[in-house]
């Protein structure tokens, strides 16, 4: 059991991905900035998060977590200060805080911006995935946090299927339960430490996709 720090706990990843925490037996600390919009689960403790805030304030609020998720997201409503600068405030939260592992959701080729042009999803929300861009860049090159970065395709409100396939390929779809599993799964898989995790619906079993990552 660890405890585990995630940041944009309200949204629909972070539910799924709590959910999947709790049963592997992790304990959570989830942060928002609507904290009773977090879903209640024994083993989960919500807390206000402003990621306009300062990074001493967001430290202290990891404070004796094992692990730092970032998967919030201002759906194109605040793309400097939540998905670019709040995630780098997380980062650096987490190192004043001493914790090493660090998982972040970003987007498909968020690394890649010569591709953005070639997919219709992606050229939709270019203005994200600039601030993706800037995000996984930082946590690769300006930290020296123990990460992995997990870019799904297109997020779907469909049901799971428990599979994947990862690396390049035609954009395609991802159900958001299958997103919560992978960043679920990566957690105990420490072969994904230093990687970026390309993600699109498929046929290979998530825990299997994982470790052969």
């Amino acid at each position: 059991m660890s405890k585990v720090f995630v940041a944009g706990g309200s949204g629909r990843v972070a539910t799924a991905l709590i959910k999947d925490l709790v049963a592997d037996g992790h304990q959570v600390i989830a942060g928002a900035r609507h904290p009773e919009k977090i879903v209640q689960l024994a083993g989960v403790t919500p807390v206000t998060l402003d990621l306009h805030g300062d990074v001493a304030k967001i430290a202290s609020l990891m404070a004796g977590a094992d692990a730092v998720y970032f998967v919030a997201g201002s759906r194109g409503k605040d793309l400097l200060q939540t998905d670019a600068m709040g995630a780098v405030k997380t980062m650096q939260a987490a190192e004043r805080a001493g914790i090493k592992r660090y998982i972040m959701l970003s987007s498909m080729y968020a690394l890649q911006p010569e591709k953005w042009v070639d997919y219709p999803a992606l050229a939709a929300i270019t203005d994200y995935n600039i601030a993706k861009f800037f995000a996984d860049n930082y946590l690769i090159h300006n930290t020296d946090l123990n990460y992995t970065i997990v870019q799904p395709a297109t997020l779907t409100e469909e049901p799971a299927t428990g599979k994947v396939t990862f690396g390049e390929g035609d954009d395609t779809t991802n159900p958001i339960p299958d997103v919560a599993q992978v960043l679920a799964t990566v957690l105990a898989n420490d072969n994904t430490i230093g990687k970026v995790i390309m993600m699109r619906s498929g046929d290979t079993p998530i825990d299997t996709a994982v470790k052969e990552v």
